[in-house]
């Protein structure tokens, strides 16, 4: 069966209006209140899902879904950097942030590697055509780095493209297809066609 997955991206927080990494904050009340606004145009899916994050379920909220919770799509875990900025650590740690920067494969913040979230997202999109998704399409909101992995695993891509990805908040992504064969639409804002 082919599977429609809309990612849909959770509203601005503290945290992206900071660049900061994220420390489990709500969306703020402009978020909130774009999320609201853009309630009637989020599109029709089988199944809804949300990363576990408290921006992604208060948006999810807000959007007026009810979705089911999905571990999988949990944010990029770096560990002792949450919460701090990145131009924070560039200058505490700036050997560490090169070292992240440049190799997929290193989590010096003692978290997760970009390489093991695109793994981790890339097992979960794969494994969506093997579930009961009702007409195949799913809804989740998840996180940016989360939607960015999984373009960088639907496509092939080399995992440096992770960082040129652009995820904008609310907006959907949809990939379409099923395991080894996906297409993308990206960046639509909500109210587009789908």
């Amino acid at each position: 069966m082919t599977v429609r997955a809309l990612l849909l991206s959770p509203a601005v927080g503290s945290a992206l209006r900071a660049a900061r990494f994220d420390d489990d904050s709500p969306p703020d009340e402009r978020g909130v209140a774009q999320a609201r606004a853009a309630a009637g145009a989020v599109p029709r899916a089988s199944r809804q899902l949300s990363a576990p994050s408290l921006r992604c379920r208060e948006t999810a909220a807000a959007l007026g879904l009810s979705p089911e919770p999905a571990p999988a799509l949990a944010d990029l875990a770096v560990g002792r950097w949450r919460g701090r900025s990145l131009d924070e650590l560039a200058v505490a740690e700036p050997e560490a942030v090169a070292a992240w920067l440049a190799d997929p494969g290193a989590a010096p913040h003692g978290g997760e590697s970009l390489l093991a979230l695109v793994e981790r997202v890339g097992a979960w999109l794969d494994g969506l055509g093997g579930q009961d998704d009702g007409d195949g399409r799913v809804l989740a909101v998840a996180e940016p780095a989360v939607i960015r992995a999984a373009v960088v695993h639907a496509l092939a891509l080399p995992p440096q493209a992770f960082w040129r990805l652009d995820v904008r908040p609310l907006t959907l992504t949809t990939l379409s297809g099923r395991a080894g064969r996906w297409n993308l639409r990206c960046g639509e804002a909500l109210g587009s066609t789908v």
